[in-house]
């Protein structure tokens, strides 16, 4: 294939603990590409381990972008992603190279795919009311407030689903209409940069083969300093746990954990194992519905003997045969 009609950018998607981050550097093994990280937790510097960050040594073999950008103070949402994934698609493009857009935050994938809602902006005022109202009251309370104002919205979100039922009673607070109403209004956006054809999905057909990887890879985020990590972001004195990057799922259940015992006892780490395991499940979950919504994408079963080989095949009707260069 000339270079010149290869994509600009390919997208490999995929719920958490499905294999992405081995098939994109299988992929960086074959075509001179850059990876861009489609994920939201990522982005903060200083949470490693609980997002199963890419390794020192895996981001030397090649380049990664959207990691570490931002301290977890800072928000960081779809129209940033936006902005900044279409920056990088643009430069790596340039340097005769193929952006592969890597993760599992649906959200941006779909503002990519799709284009964003005009939707209002944050205000922190009304928003730190929410806050307030859950520390008070507690997330499924204001669910149940969520499913009075926006039904249709609340019937995709769990009652503790923090950061989404905060930003539907926002969007509600703010413009007076229901984030379901914002929705409907999206229009496709001619101009994103990432085709619907150029979308690979990684899918298990097993449930349970990626409800034991989950697992293992909780395990190991335990055994590998988690909960020494969450300890070390509450020290610094700036975050609380309504922070978008504090509800992150592992970080969510950490703090809480440690707000019980600190060091936590073994009923309080049992604890946080189960509740961990069972909030990524959940995400999963999310994950998966959202995937199959796609039907261009492109299934892998990631818990095939030959996943990374489908991977590469799909790869090669994209990019051309392999070239070998990393």
């Amino acid at each position: 294939m000339n270079p010149a009609a290869r994509p600009r950018c390919i997208a490999l998607a995929g719920p958490t603990a499905s294999g992405k981050s081995a098939a994109s550097l299988a992929l960086a093994g074959h075509w001179p590409v850059e990876i861009v990280s489609v994920d939201s937790a990522l982005v903060y510097r200083g949470m490693d381990i609980g997002t199963a960050k890419p390794t020192l040594a895996e981001r030397a073999q090649v380049p990664h972008h959207l990691i570490d950008v931002i301290e977890p103070t800072e928000a960081y949402g779809a129209a940033a992603f936006v902005r900044d994934a279409t920056r990088l698609v643009d430069q790596i493009a340039a340097r005769g190279r193929t952006a592969v857009l890597v993760g599992g935050t649906m959200l941006y994938f779909k503002a990519l795919l799709v284009g964003l809602d005009d939707m209002p902006t944050a205000d922190a005022a009304v928003r730190e009311a929410i806050e307030a109202r859950a520390r008070a009251e507690g997330w499924p309370a204001l669910h149940a407030e969520l499913q009075r104002v926006d039904p249709v919205t609340a019937a995709r979100l769990f009652p503790n689903d923090a950061q989404r039922i905060q930003r539907a009673l926002e969007v509600h607070a703010v413009s007076g209409r229901p984030m379901s109403a914002w929705q409907s209004g999206r229009t496709h956006n001619p101009q994103s940069p990432l085709l619907p054809q150029h979308l690979m999905s990684l899918e298990p057909q097993d449930r349970a083969w990626l409800h034991g990887r989950i697992a293992e890879r909780f395990d190991a985020m335990l055994d590998g300093g988690l909960i020494d990590e969450v300890r070390a972001l509450r020290a610094r004195g700036d975050l609380h746990p309504d922070l978008p990057s504090m509800r992150c799922v592992g970080y969510r259940q950490t703090w809480e954990a440690l707000d019980r015992s600190d060091p936590p006892d073994p009923d309080t780490r049992a604890d946080l194992r189960e509740r961990g395991i069972a909030a990524t499940r959940q995400l999963a979950k999310r994950q998966l519905t959202w995937l199959r919504s796609m039907p261009e994408r492109r299934v892998v079963a990631c818990d095939a003997p030959d996943a990374l080989a489908q991977v590469l095949a799909i790869a090669t009707d994209w990019l051309g045969p392999s070239t070998s260069t990393p």
